[in-house]
């Protein structure tokens, strides 16, 4: 039990790779506030893990919504140790110039402004109980970007940035921050990110690009989430990881 007695907040884990963070976590002994804007699918993985899970339906993007996040969190299950900033969203692959503002601003409000309203929140919180771990949700987007999704890669080399300035910022009061990077994942976002239907012909084409030949799956970020999370990585700050099976090599 590597995560006994602690308490984690995990955005977007309705599904993919929240929902297998939030069910690694809790398997390892944690509390888990399952926080998803569909509240119908918060309420699935929080029911299945059963006891030491909270459902929360929440706009990441939206500052109310964290603070209440955070309230909820600490009313019910104690203390906030573990952040894991997971929720996200794409546009469909394609040229640059079919991005809409309104698509623009949305990835924005939801893949970077969400990890502005969290730390605001829970920092503080951290700081005053005597440290904490926060683990942000990047992407290997952000360190070799495939073409077709230029926006969404800039959301996520922010991510990957601000990741690495926060450790720094934020060592004095002993919170660790560290950023996952996957690779093109098997989650709902998959054909968006692709640009194309789901066929093994059109997977054949990024499989090209992994040297381990696959793609990432929920269960390879949650045990690098759960290893950030837990005392062994007491050392371990500003670190980018990428679970990628070598595409960025």
């Amino acid at each position: 039990m590597r995560l006994e007695g602690k308490v984690a907040i995990v955005t977007g884990a309705g599904g993919g790779f929240g929902e297998g963070i939030a069910r690694r976590y809790a398997a390892e002994g944690a509390k888990v506030a399952v926080v998803d804007l569909r509240g119908e699918a918060a309420q699935r993985v929080a029911r299945d893990i059963g006891d030491g899970a909270l459902a929360i339906t929440a706009d990441v993007g939206s500052g109310a919504d964290v603070e209440r996040v955070a309230r909820e969190t600490t009313a019910r299950l104690g203390p906030i140790d573990i952040l894991v900033n997971n929720a996200g969203v794409t546009h469909k692959n394609g040229p640059i110039l079919d991005i809409d503002e309104t698509t623009f601003d949305h990835l924005f409000r939801v893949n970077v402004k969400s990890i502005f309203h969290f730390i605001r929140v829970v920092a503080p919180l951290m700081r005053d109980q005597g440290g904490g771990a926060v683990i942000n949700i990047g992407s290997t987007a952000g360190i070799r970007p495939r073409p077709g999704l230029t926006w969404y890669n800039a959301t996520k080399g922010a991510v990957n940035l601000v990741s690495k300035s926060l450790a720094v910022e934020l060592a004095p009061w002993k919170i660790r921050v560290n950023v996952i990077c996957p690779v093109i994942g098997e989650t709902g976002l998959l054909e968006a990110f692709m640009g194309l239907p789901d066929t093994p012909e059109n997977r054949a084409k990024f499989l090209a690009t992994i040297p381990l030949g696959r793609m990432s799956k929920p269960e390879d970020i949650a045990s690098a989430a759960l290893y950030l999370a837990s005392d062994e990585a007491s050392f371990i700050t500003g670190v980018e990881l990428p679970v990628d099976g070598g595409r960025t090599i």
